[in-house]
């Protein structure tokens, strides 16, 4: 939301002078966004209030420091934070109405001031571990890392990637059979990039070469290889799960003397192998896609391409490659489902995930390291929702199965009208 406003045009000294004139927005958006956020904060908070004593847990079992626990007074340190929640909103409403534009600060901080006291009147007379918390948000997220990942390359190069959610499931269909029978992990890996690739050069043969629309294509491919996977492990999978599913997982390395680190430690630097490489995918796709020349050329057939035919880079071979890449490196994120997380495939297993992923690309502005932070936020709201059901708060669990789903729709509806995706994107392109 926002309120145009045009100044005066300064008088012209001649009939042929040139004037300028100004124009300047009160964006309102942030400031009701947290309005309603405060005042949901402070009905829970005073309508509703929890005493008692709410405990976090700053350290685990495998912690070399042992940090203790911290106990808070549940009602007080609500009220406390209900109080810099206003202060924060009356800030955003002062600087949109004075034509300003808050930092990002901003709504990293009342995120995280608005989280810890939902945290804390649900923790009333409870223990919250904020190692296990953290560690779970960055388990749930790495596979909404990688396919928020390959959606950013994929629109970036001006297709569309709806099918992210079909090659999670492929890719961890293909990894738990080839790391079952060879015995390796590696293989699994590399099987899962194989298999992500393949739905990928199915979408981009149909909606490259063929001109088929990008979505639809996206949708039968998720239809397809739902059933398609579904029937194979009931035929093929099942029967033989001995050998055919039960891949070996990816063991846990931890960094010395990194892994150490209070609460930190154990949550970055004590993970497995496919968690490091997530770690490496980020800044080297954003590195690429900024400062390299195959990052300029995949923006250039993605935004303009015709300019980029002009200039000689092939637009649609381009576009084709690049898609592939994008499938592959979802494919990692499929193979982390059965060998890093659940250990076997099962029919469905991936639960829309990829859509969320979907909405991780479009919440990130299609940016490489925003999109990683809002597959971050998803997996944190995936995990909060566990704990929360764990610690007996008064929600109801059909609303806490709910949070990551809601939390994704706001991100999108909240974000999605104050960014602006590849200009190609979804476009075909006929070379004349």
């Amino acid at each position: 939301m926002s309120t145009d406003t045009v100044t005066p045009a300064a008088p012209a000294q001649s009939d042929s002078a040139i004037t300028r004139q100004t124009v300047r927005q009160r964006r309102w958006k942030l400031a009701i966004s947290l309005a309603v956020t405060t005042v949901l904060i402070g009905i829970m908070a005073f309508a509703f209030p929890r005493d008692g004593i709410s405990t976090y847990r700053l350290g685990d079992r495998t912690s070399t420091v042992d940090l203790g626990d911290i106990g808070l007074p549940t009602f007080a340190t609500v009220a406390v934070c209900v109080v810099l929640l206003v202060i924060m909103t009356g800030y955003a409403v002062w600087a949109a109405y004075t034509y300003r534009r808050p930092g990002l600060w901003l709504p990293i901080v009342f995120a995280f001031v608005a989280v810890f006291a939902f945290l804390t009147w649900s923790a009333a007379d409870g223990l919250v571990p904020v190692t296990g918390l953290l560690f779970g948000a960055v388990s749930l997220s790495v596979p909404l890392v990688f396919g928020a990942l390959g959606g950013v390359i994929g629109e970036r190069a001006g297709v569309v990637n709806v099918a992210i959610e079909a090659q999670f499931l492929f890719a961890a269909f293909s990894s738990a059979i080839v790391a079952s029978v060879t015995g390796s992990f590696l293989l699994g890996l590399v099987a899962a990039m194989l298999a992500g690739a393949l739905v990928a050069s199915v979408l981009a043969a149909f909606s490259i070469k063929y001109l088929v629309d990008q979505v639809i294509v996206g949708v039968v491919l998720n239809v397809l290889i739902t059933g398609l996977t579904s029937f194979l492990h009931g035929a093929l999978l099942t029967p033989n799960s001995e050998a055919l599913n039960s891949p070996p997982r990816f063991p846990r390395w931890a960094i010395p003397f990194l892994s150490d680190i209070p609460v930190i430690g154990p949550v970055v630097f004590n993970q497995t192998l496919i968690v490091y490489i997530m770690y490496v995918a980020v800044p080297l796709v954003a590195w690429g896609l900024y400062k390299t020349r195959w990052g300029l050329r995949l923006r250039a057939v993605g935004e303009h391409p015709q300019a980029a035919d002009t200039v000689g880079i092939r637009v649609n071979p381009t576009r084709f490659w690049n898609v592939l890449l994008a499938g592959a490196v979802a494919g990692i994120g499929g193979a982390y489902f059965t060998l890093g997380s659940v250990g076997s495939f099962d029919k469905e297993m991936t639960g829309g995930l990829g859509f969320i992923a979907l909405a991780a690309v479009i919440f990130g502005g299609w940016d490489p390291v925003k999109a990683s932070l809002a597959a971050l936020l998803f997996g944190f709201a995936t995990n909060l929702r566990t704990l929360l059901t764990n610690l007996g708060s008064p929600i109801p669990s059909e609303f806490m199965a709910m949070l990551p789903y809601v939390v994704t729709v706001l991100a999108v509806v909240g974000f999605a009208g104050q960014v602006r995706g590849p200009a190609a994107a979804g476009k075909p392109y006929i070379k004349g």
